[in-house]
């Protein structure tokens, strides 16, 4: 028999909910909670409150809920909705010992995590914020309906940053870090702080048409306060752009108090090109530069070239081209004389349009250094720097030449103030990293070319940085061949990277992969001079004695003072006897070796100088020879031993002053420390410079402990899947 339900009944538990208002009270709960919650955490951004009040609030709030829902079914159930101050007291009581237990689990969860994890020192990520005016400008969106106008939008937030970086009382961060916080969400106050700054300027612009609109507002990084905000809404022409970019300067300079001196006002208002399309062109153009890869450098100097076709007398295009031309030199197998003659026109052309562009000085400095031209290397840079105090590029080139010139510790120094002007550039971590590495630092030399690494993750540069310091500075090869393995396929077309990776095979051993390597990259580049020297050493192993002297003489005939394969020539004209066609050879490239007073012997030439030594003593002129390794001792003693230090040049010069016992004792150093190389096989079969103690019993087993590691490193590297990841994980 079914039960039919009377006048008031409830015939289920959801009726019975809405009768009471359970539901009612629930919603109106959920809303004010919600709302509650929403204003709290406008406030507390508003006055920097800490989130841990946010984090109370959420969970009183949740508390409460179960709380309101049963005194609604109570209170429901006897007709009324008010609440009892004995209730209301109970209901404090519940979110005090509720807030009671959150509190107390998690200073418990504080103190286990704190037992559990060691403080971790600051990263390389958060720089020191300077106590003057400094900003870094954040990429600027592009708010126009084209994607295609990205481009234009890099290229004005470019040329402002260009602009702010010409006041000498402002920190300017360079655009390469800045870029890595593009379409970030992070806030401002945390963007400042990895960047080392106190003030963001954020943008964006808006092409249509033939006008122009750029929005850009300047935020303090501790309080989030807008500084100053404008809108430029103008005809898109090159003059309005570079005016919009000269007002913006000024107005920042002005709302940050740093003052304009009357040059640099001059150099802010300056229009650089009337054409629009050559701006363009230029902007394509050093945006390839950036990535220093053989194929976007190739890119770069067409972009340049379109930009000079269009306006003759753009001063920063003919840089933009001198820069591209002097790096392809250095990463790729371009003509090395001629391409940078072509670089020097280029330079000469901009000073004489611009005799104030610090990047047309920084341009003529790299030729300089180039050409082995020290001294005018660094004058040049230092000109440079006068003129833009922020040029990270030229700081981090003055970097190098104070590294050449055995000022090692000036060197780190300046670097560091490149990376602290720009910390996010893969390339001034990787000089840094070489700064270090030359001081015997290796760990924090590895630290930055990770670094370098993960900033840009396809810098092929990075990795074969990396790969050098992990052999030849903690002989670890196994991990160093992947690396080398990585950096050559990221840039196919660069020989630096297929020639480092045939001197690991080399060393570690793996002979036929070495041959492979090195056939790959004759069928390449055919007139690399770094590969005509690898390719002489190969002969050199081989007996192949018609072949060394061809290709150690077509790399030394690339270059004047090509080192590697001078030094490989002169050893085998001294080989066949031929001591004074040797003499001939080393007195025309390195001159200060040889002269009458005292020869001049730095970091650039000791290497060469040690082989000079043996050919002079093989002509009797002992004299020379005593001067020679007087000068190559006090270079070498400034030097670390591994990394790009002097390796075994002690054992080397003790071998050549025939103080035997020393020599083979300074080898056995050299081992225990961890030297491999590079080329160890041609050191213990064929330098002259050992020639005194290659049969002693003590170095031939010193070389077969040398044998016995590689074997073992090449099992290590043979055990690891060929589709393992990389590990870059710091584990020095």
């Amino acid at each position: 028999m079914t039960h039919e339900p009377q006048d008031g009944e409830e015939t289920t538990f959801w009726e019975r909910l809405r009768r009471r208002k359970v539901v009612q009270w629930g919603v109106a709960y959920a809303a004010g909670a919600w709302g509650f919650l929403q204003g709290l955490e406008y406030v507390s951004d508003t006055f920097g409150w800490p989130g841990r009040l946010q984090q109370l609030a959420t969970l009183a709030l949740a508390i409460g809920l179960p709380i309101v829902l049963v005194l609604a079914w109570y209170h429901g159930d006897r007709g009324q909705q008010r609440v009892s101050r004995a209730e209301l007291a109970i209901i404090t009581l519940l979110f005090l010992l509720g807030g009671g237990i959150f509190w107390r689990y998690d200073r418990a969860s504080e103190e286990i995590q704190a037992t559990r994890t060691p403080v971790a020192a600051p990263t390389s990520q958060v720089t020191t914020v300077d106590a003057g005016p400094s900003i870094a400008v954040l990429p600027f969106d592009n708010r126009s309906a084209k994607a295609d106008d990205a481009f234009f939008v890099d290229g004005i937030h470019d040329d402002i940053l260009t602009q702010l970086s010409k006041v000498s009382a402002l920190k300017v961060i360079s655009r390469t870090s800045v870029e890595q916080f593009r379409d970030t969400k992070l806030p401002v106050k945390d963007i400042a702080a990895q960047l080392g700054v106190n003030s963001i300027l954020e943008g964006g612009v808006q092409r249509g048409g033939d006008r122009v609109r750029v929005n850009v507002q300047l935020i303090d990084a501790a309080t989030d306060a807008h500084l100053w905000a404008e809108t430029y809404d103008r005809e898109l022409t090159a003059e309005n752009i570079f005016a919009i970019q000269s007002e913006v300067a000024a107005a920042i300079a002005g709302a940050l108090k740093a003052t304009l001196t009357e040059g640099e006002r001059a150099r802010v208002s300056t229009i650089p090109t009337r054409s629009l399309e050559a701006w363009e062109a230029y902007q394509l153009g050093q945006q390839r530069l950036a990535r220093r890869t053989a194929a976007a450098l190739a890119e770069a100097e067409t972009f340049f070239r379109r930009a000079i076709e269009l306006d003759p007398k753009f001063a920063r295009a003919h840089v933009g081209l001198a820069n591209s031309l002097g790096l392809l030199t250095v990463y790729t197998d371009v003509q090395f004389g001629p391409t940078l003659d072509r670089a020097q026109q280029s330079v000469d052309t901009a000073l004489k349009l611009d005799p104030g562009l610090s990047d047309g000085w920084a341009a003529a400095g790299l030729i300089a250094g180039q050409r082995e031209q020290y001294a005018e290397w660094e004058r040049l840079l230092r000109h440079a720097l006068k003129l833009d105090p922020n040029n990270s590029m030229a700081l981090m080139w003055l970097g190098q030449v104070l590294q050449t010139t055995s000022r090692v510790d000036e060197a780190v120094a300046t670097v560091r103030q490149a990376a602290d002007l720009d910390p996010l550039s893969a390339i001034i971590q990787v000089n840094l990293g070489s700064m270090l590495a030359d001081t015997g630092d290796f760990a924090e030399a590895a630290s930055r070319y990770r670094r370098a690494i993960e900033i840009d993750p396809a810098f092929a540069v990075g990795y074969r940085s990396l790969s050098g310091v992990l052999a030849y500075g903690m002989n670890r090869f196994a991990e160093a061949m992947p690396l080398a393995q990585k950096a050559a396929e990221l840039d196919p077309g660069a020989p630096g990277g297929l020639l480092n990776l045939a001197l690991l095979q080399q060393d570690l051993g793996d002979d036929r992969s070495f041959v492979a390597t090195i056939e790959r990259a004759a069928s390449r580049w055919p007139d690399d001079s770094s590969l005509h020297c690898v390719l002489a050493l190969a002969d050199l192993e081989r007996g192949d004695t018609a072949g060394v002297l061809q290709h150690a003489g077509r790399s030394a005939d690339a270059s004047s003072r090509n080192g590697c394969g001078l030094s490989v020539l002169g050893n085998a004209y001294l080989r066949e006897g031929r001591h004074d066609r040797a003499l001939e050879r080393y007195r025309k490239a390195y001159p200060e070796l040889f002269s009458q007073a005292s020869p001049r012997i730095d970091r650039s030439n000791y290497i060469v100088a040690i082989a000079v030594v043996s050919v002079v003593q093989a002509l009797g002129q002992t004299d020379e020879a005593r001067a020679l390794l007087d000068g190559v001792e006090r270079v070498i003693r400034t030097l670390p031993r591994l990394g790009d230090g002097f390796r075994i040049a002690d054992v080397q010069v003790l071998s050549l002053r025939g103080e035997s016992g020393k020599a083979v004792a300074a080898l056995r150093a050299a081992e225990r420390a961890g030297w491999r190389g590079p080329f160890w096989r041609i050191a213990r079969d064929f330098d002259p410079a050992l020639a005194s103690i290659r049969d002693d019993p003590e170095f031939k087993a010193i070389f077969a402990d040398i044998e016995r590691d590689m074997a073992l490193q090449r099992a290590e590297l043979a055990k690891r899947p060929k589709d393992a990841p990389l590990d870059l994980a710091t584990g020095d």
